[in-house]
C-alpha cells in the first residue's frame, strides 16, 4: 500500500512519516537544529510502524502491549495533526499571501512564519521525547519477545462442534441438503463422470460446515473411498494432506510426518487413480491454498466429487472454474426456520414458549439476520436466564452483553472474528468505518468511498491509471467477496450500488471499533466508545432522540463528524479543530448558522448535506482549501456562494439543482458534476470554461435555458461545444436534463457523435421524434436510457448493433407496426431491457428464437386505465430468452380506479401464464403512480372522482 495510508492497526502513523520526510526537504529547512530529531522521530516510528502491523495480525494480545500499542496509536495522531497545522500555517494560506504587495505586510507575514517554524521546531522535540520514552517502555518490558510467544499460540478452532451436532438438532437442512446432494447428483451423464468440485459460499455462522457434514454423511457410502478435512487461515498444507491420506486410504503410515508435499501428493494421486473418491475441504482462505490442495485430486473419469466450502466468493469461483454454476450460495434461515430453531433451543416446543415472551424473541431474531449461529448463541444464553419480560427484554437490544461470559456467545464472536482478521489491513479499516451508519439503513456505495478517500483509508495504487474512487470501489467489492457485507442494488454490469451490513457483524465491528477508539458512536440511546479518552471520530443517530454529549468528552481532535438527525444538542462546528470529514444528513431544521466558522476546519476534505434544512453556504467555504467532496442533495441551497471556484482540489460536486457557479474553469480538479442548473442568468463563458474541465469524468446538467430566450443559440451552441470538448478528454458518463422540449437542438444533430460515453441518460419529457445518426457511433456505450416518439426496425435496428450495450431503456408513445418483432440478430450483449409507453396503448411484442441471448432482467409497464390492450398474447415469445431471469411488470396505476387496476393484474398474469415461462424465472409486479389513482368518495348523494397529483421522479448518481 502507499505511504499515505491510514490504517485502524497503525492510526496515521503512514502519513506522519511521509510528513516528516516533507520536513526535511529544502522548503523547510529553516526548522534549524531539529533536523537531525526529526529524521530520528522518523526512523524510531517506521520501526514502530512495523511492530503495530504485526500486532494486528495476533488475536489475543497481552495487556501491556495492547496498551503500549493504543499509546502509539493515539500519538501518531497528535503528531499529525501538529504537522498539518504548521504546514497549514506556512503554505496553506497561498491565496491570502499573495495579496500582501507591500513591505510592511510582507514583513509581517515573514515575522509570522519564523514564529511559527520556532513554535514546530520546539513541538518536534517534545514529541521526540515521547516516541523516545514510548520506545524505552517496549524494551522495558521486552514487548518482542512477547510478541513472538503469542505468535506461537494455536486456539481450538471454534467450528469445531458444527462437526458433529445431531441431525435431530438441526431445523432448514433439509431442503439446502437435498439441493446439495442434486447438485452433486444429477445431471448428463457424461459429465457426471468427470471429477466435480462443487463449493458452498456464506458469511461465517451460516452452517455452511454443518451442511457439508450433512451431505457428507448422506452420500459418502456411494463412494469407494471418502474424507472431510477442515483447512484453517493459517493452514498447515502437509497436516491436510497427511489427513486427507489416512482418511481415504484407512491405513496407518509410520514415517508420514517426514514426508513432504511432493511425496504427500504424489501418493494420494497413486491410490486414487483407479478410485471413485468424495472429498470435502471444509473452510478455504485463500485461491492460492485450493490451487496446492487441488494438486492431490487426479481426473480419471470416475464421477469422483470435491465439496469445498468458503466464506470467499473468489475462492469459491476458484474452485469451480470449470462451471461456476457449481457453486451453491448458503442463504440465512426464513423467519419461520429461525423461530423453529429458537424455540427448539430454549424450550423444546412451541407450546412451552410463554405468550408474553414472544414479541420480545421476534424482536432479538431480527436482530439475528437467520444467522444459524447467532440464534443458537443468544439461546444458549437466554436458557440461563428467568423467563420474564424484564430479564428478556435486557437483551433485546444486544447481541451479546460483554458481563455475560456465555461460551456459546463467545463461540460466536470468535467465529465472525476469523473473516474480520484474514482482512487485510486496508480493508479491516474501511469496514470498521461502516460503524458511522445507523442499524439497517441502505449504505449507498459511491458516497461511502468518497468518505473513505477523505479519510485517508483509500490510496492511489496507480496501476492503470485509477482513480482514487475506483481504487476505493475495488475495495468496496473485495468486502463483498469477502461476504463482510450483502450487496445491494446490482446493476447490469454486476456491480452493486450499495450495501447493507448484516446486524451481528455491525456489533462485531463496532465492538473492535470501541476497542481501537476508532469511532465513537451515540446509538439506540447508548454511548459506545472511549468517553476517557480523545474522540477521534464521532458518529450520532439522534433521528428519534437528542444527543446529549457529556461535558468531559474532548471533540477538538475529531477527524470525523456524521449525524443523523437533529443537531440541536451538538456542539457548533467551532468546536471541532481537525475535522477531515462532516456528514449530517435527516435534519430538516438544520440552520445556516450551524456551519458558521467552517473555514477554520483547514484539513475539512468531504462535506456531505442530505436530506437537511439548510439554505445557503457560508462564503467562507472557499477557505477550505483541501475540500475533495461536496455533496448538497435535498437541500434548499439553490446557489452556491461565489467564493465555491476556488476550492482548487474539490474532485466531486454533487447536488439536485444547483446554478452552475461562474468561474468554474478554476476547479481543475473536478472529475465528477452532477445536478447544475444551466440558465440564462450565468454567462456564456461558463459553459465554454466547463468545456475545459479535461479531468471531469460524469457530468449531470439540468438544461433551463427556455426556447423563448432570445439569445438562446448562443447558449445552445456553446453548450454542444463544451460537450464536444469534454468527450476529447475523459467524459464518460452523460446524463441531461430539462424541464421543456429544449434540447432538440442538440439530441437530434449532435456536430461530433460523442462515441466515448460509456454511459448516456435523458432525464426528460423531450422524445428523438427518430433516432439520429449519431446514435449508431456509440460504440463504447453499455448503458443507454432514451425517448423516442416510436420504435420500429429502424430503432431496433441501429440500437441492437451496437456492440457493447449492456442496458437498454426505452420510453416512447406507440409502436409503428401492429407488433414489433426482437429477432435474433441484434442485442447480443444486453442484460437488462426496460420498455415503458407514456401513452395508453402499446401494441404487443414477439420476442423470437434467439432474441436478446444474454438478457437477464426485462421490464415493461402496463397503464390500468386501458385494460382492453392486455391480451393472451401480449410479449409473446418471453420464453425464447433462454438467460431471462427477472420479469418485472409495471402496473401505472394513473387515472384508473381500483377495480381496474386489479382487473389488469389477473390480465398479466394470465399473460405471463400464457408463454409457458420456466419455474425459476421471478416475476414481480409492482404499482406505480399509486397516489394518482381516481379514489370514488361519497359526498352527500354524489359520487365525487379524486385525482392526486404527484411530483415527476429523478434519479440522480
Amino acid at each position: 500500500m502507499a505511504h499515505t495510508m491510514v490504517s485502524v492497526a497503525t492510526g496515521v502513523l503512514c502519513p506522519v512519516i511521509g510528513k516528516l520526510s516533507t520536513l526535511l526537504q529544502m522548503k523547510y529547512n529553516r526548522l534549524k537544529g531539529v533536523d537531525s530529531e526529526i529524521l530520528s522521530l522518523k526512523d524510531e516510528l517506521s520501526s514502530m510502524n512495523a511492530l503495530l502491523l504485526k500486532l494486528e495480525d495476533i488475536d489475543d494480545l497481552d495487556i501491556q502491549v495492547k496498551e503500549w500499542r493504543d499509546q502509539i496509536r493515539e500519538l501518531s495522531y497528535d503528531i499529525e495533526d501538529r504537522i498539518d497545522y504548521f504546514m497549514f500555517q506556512v503554505d496553506g494560506d497561498a491565496h491570502r499571501r499573495e495579496s500582501m504587495k507591500g513591505f510592511l505586510q510582507k514583513s509581517i507575514r515573514q515575522l509570522r512564519m519564523l514564529r511559527a517554524r520556532d513554535k514546530m521546531a520546539d513541538q518536534i522535540i517534545k514529541l521526540k521525547a515521547r516516541v523516545d520514552m514510548a520506545s524505552e517502555r517496549r524494551k522495558r518490558y521486552n514487548f518482542d519477545e512477547t510478541l513472538s510467544s503469542s505468535i506461537g499460540v494455536v486456539p481450538i478452532d471454534p467450528r469445531l462442534p458444527a462437526l458433529y451436532v445431531e441431525e435431530e438438532n438441526l431445523v432448514g437442512i433439509d431442503t439446502p441438503r437435498v439441493e446439495l446432494i442434486r447438485f452433486l447428483t444429477e445431471g448428463d451423464d457424461k459429465l457426471l463422470q468427470k471429477l466435480q468440485v462443487v463449493s458452498i459460499v456464506g458469511i461465517g455462522g451460516l452452517g455452511k460446515t454443518t451442511l457439508a457434514r450433512q451431505v457428507y454423511g448422506k452420500i459418502s457410502g456411494q463412494f469407494d473411498c471418502q474424507a472431510f478435512v477442515s483447512v484453517s487461515q493459517k493452514p498447515d498444507i502437509r497436516k491436510i494432506f497427511k489427513n486427507i491420506l489416512i482418511n481415504i486410504t484407512e491405513l496407518d503410515y509410520g514415517a508420514i510426518d517426514a514426508w513432504d508435499e511432493e511425496r504427500l501428493i504424489n501418493k494420494l494421486r497413486e491410490f486414487l487413480n483407479d478410485k471413485r473418491y468424495f472429498v470435502v475441504i471444509d473452510d478455504i482462505w485463500s485461491t492460492t491454498v485450493w490451487t496446492t490442495i487441488r494438486c492431490a485430486f487426479c481426473e480419471n473419469y470416475r464421477g469422483s466429487k470435491i465439496l469445498c466450502t468458503t466464506r470467499i466468493i473468489s475462492v469459491a469461483e476458484t474452485c469451480c472454474s470449470a462451471d461456476c454454476k457449481n457453486i451453491y450460495e448458503m442463504k440465512p434461515l426464513s423467519d419461520v426456520y429461525a423461530e423453529k430453531l429458537f424455540i427448539k433451543r430454549i424450550f423444546g416446543s412451541e407450546d412451552q414458549c410463554p405468550a408474553y415472551l414472544k414479541d420480545i424473541y421476534i424482536d432479538i431474531l431480527r436482530r439475528c439476520g437467520g444467522l444459524p449461529l447467532a440464534i443458537i448463541s443468544l439461546a444458549s444464553l437466554l436458557a440461563t436466564k428467568p423467563r420474564t419480560k424484564e430479564q428478556w427484554g435486557r437483551y433485546r437490544n444486544s447481541v451479546c452483553s460483554a458481563t455475560e461470559n456465555v461460551p456459546s456467545v463467545s463461540n460466536m464472536q470468535r467465529i465472525l472474528s476469523l473473516s474480520y482478521n484474514d482482512l487485510p489491513h486496508y480493508l479491516k479499516t474501511c469496514l470498521l468505518y461502516l460503524s458511522t451508519f445507523p442499524e439497517d439503513v441502505l449504505i449507498l456505495r459511491d458516497p461511502l468511498v468518497r468518505r473513505w478517500i477523505a479519510e485517508g483509508f483509500v490510496t492511489a495504487q496507480g496501476e492503470g491509471g485509477r482513480t482514487l474512487e475506483e481504487v476505493g470501489e475495488c475495495y468496496f467489492n473485495e468486502l463483498i467477496n469477502r461476504s463482510m457485507i450483502q450487496p445491494e442494488e446490482i446493476q447490469y454490469d454486476g456491480q452493486a450500488h450499495a450495501c447493507r451490513m448484516h446486524d451481528m457483524i455491525l456489533d462485531l465491528i463496532i465492538s473492535k471499533s470501541v476497542v481501537e477508539n476508532f469511532i465513537t458512536s451515540f446509538s439506540h440511546n447508548y454511548l459506545l466508545g472511549c468517553q476517557d479518552k480523545v474522540i477521534r471520530r464521532l458518529s450520532l443517530d439522534c433521528r428519534e432522540r437528542d444527543a446529549i454529549l457529556p461535558a468531559t468528552m474532548v471533540l477538538s481532535s475529531a477527524r470525523s463528524l456524521v449525524v443523523y438527525g437533529s443537531t440541536e444538542h451538538i456542539p457548533l462546528i467551532s468546536a471541532f479543530h481537525v475535522l477531515r470529514t462532516i456528514a449530517i444528513e435527516s435534519n430538516d431544521k438544520l440552520k445556516n448558522c450551524y456551519l458558521r466558522d467552517i473555514g477554520r476546519l483547514f484539513q475539512l476534505k468531504c462535506l456531505r448535506l442530505r436530506e437537511v434544512g439548510i439554505s445557503e453556504l457560508p462564503e467562507e467555504i472557499g477557505e477550505l482549501q483541501e475540500l475533495q467532496t461536496l455533496e448538497l442533495q435535498r437541500t434548499r441551497i439553490k446557489e452556491l456562494p461565489k467564493s465555491i471556484v476556488r476550492l482548487k482540489n474539490l474532485v466531486f460536486l454533487v447536488a439536485d439543482g444547483i446554478t452552475l457557479p461562474e468561474g468554474i474553469g478554476n476547479m481543475r480538479a473536478l472529475q465528477k458534476l452532477i445536478g447544475v442548473k444551466v440558465d440564462i442568468s450565468i454567462p456564456v463563458d461558463c459553459l465554454r470554461e466547463l468545456g475545459g474541465l479535461n479531468d471531469l469524468r460524469c457530468l449531470y446538467i439540468i438544461w433551463c435555458v427556455s426556447d423563448a430566450y432570445p439569445d438562446k443559440k448562443t447558449y445552445t451552441d456553446s453548450f454542444v461545444s463544451c460537450i464536444d470538448e469534454l468527450c476529447t478528454f475523459k467524459l464518460r458518463y452523460l446524463q441531461l436534463g430539462c424541464d421543456d422540449s429544449s434540447l432538440d437542438f442538440m439530441l437530434d444533430s449532435w456536430s461530433h457523435p460523442p462515441y466515448p460515453l460509456y454511459n448516456f441518460q435523458m432525464i426528460t419529457y423531450y422524445c428523438f421524434p427518430i433516432i439520429p445518426e449519431w446514435m449508431a457511433t456509440l460504440f463504447n456505450v453499455a448503458f443507454l436510457d432514451i425517448n423516442v416518439t416510436s420504435v420500429g426496425k429502424d430503432v431496433l435496428r441501429i440500437l441492437g448493433d451496437l456492440p457493447s450495450l449492456l442496458s437498454l431503456s426505452i420510453t416512447t408513445k406507440t409502436i409503428v407496426s401492429e407488433r414489433l418483432v426482437f429477432g435474433s440478430n441484434g442485442f447480443q450483449c444486453l442484460k437488462e431491457f426496460d420498455f415503458h409507453s407514456w401513452q395508453d396503448v402499446l401494441g404487443p411484442l414477439l420476442f423470437e428464437v434467439g432474441a436478446m441471448p444474454k438478457l437477464e432482467k426485462f421490464r415493461f409497464n402496463v397503464w390500468a386505465r386501458t385494460l382492453g390492450s392486455l391480451d393472451s398474447n401480449f410479449y409473446e415469445g418471453l420464453q425464447n430468452m433462454a438467460c431471462l431471469k427477472n420479469l418485472v411488470i409495471e402496473v401505472d396505476c394513473r387515472e384508473a380506479r381500483a377495480e381496474q387496476v386489479e382487473a389488469t393484474e389477473v390480465a398479466a398474469k394470465n399473460a405471463i401464464a400464457n408463454n409457458h415461462l420456466p419455474d425459476h424465472l421471478n416475476v414481480q409486479m409492482r404499482r406505480t403512480n399509486v397516489d394518482r389513482m381516481i379514489k370514488d368518495t361519497v359526498m352527500g348523494n354524489s359520487v365525487v372522482e379524486q385525482q392526486e397529483e404527484t411530483a415527476v421522479k429523478i434519479h440522480y448518481n
